[in-house]
């Protein structure tokens, strides 16, 4: 059994958001993402995968398609594939996210 410690995982950059490896696998990837104020992740999207957001700490706006919305902690988002989707900290607090997509591209 493989376990991990998000607390202890966690950490920040003032460059960028930072994409932290939890568990990887030929189906599937767990990652942190972790932002500071005014951090983004530029929209996207992913032919065959799709994409969950959920907040663990702080408050992220999340686009999927044309809509946007605030998401606190406990809130998730699904970006279905080919949905054009991304992720900004528009707060004054950093934001912790954990996100998974499957199938892996």
């Amino acid at each position: 059994m493989e376990i991990r410690d998000l607390k202890k995982l966690a950490r920040f950059s003032e460059e960028r958001l930072l994409k932290i490896p939890v568990f990887d696998s030929e189906h599937m990837f767990l990652d942190l993402y972790a932002l500071l104020p005014g951090q983004a992740q530029r929209v996207h999207a992913h032919e065959g995968s799709d994409k969950v957001y959920v907040v663990l700490e702080g408050e992220v706006v999340v686009r999927v398609g044309e809509e946007e919305a605030l998401l606190a902690p406990g809130m998730a988002a699904f970006a279905p594939a080919r949905a054009p989707h991304g992720v900004r900290n528009e707060s004054a607090s950093p934001a912790l996210l954990l996100v998974v997509m499957a199938p892996k591209p």
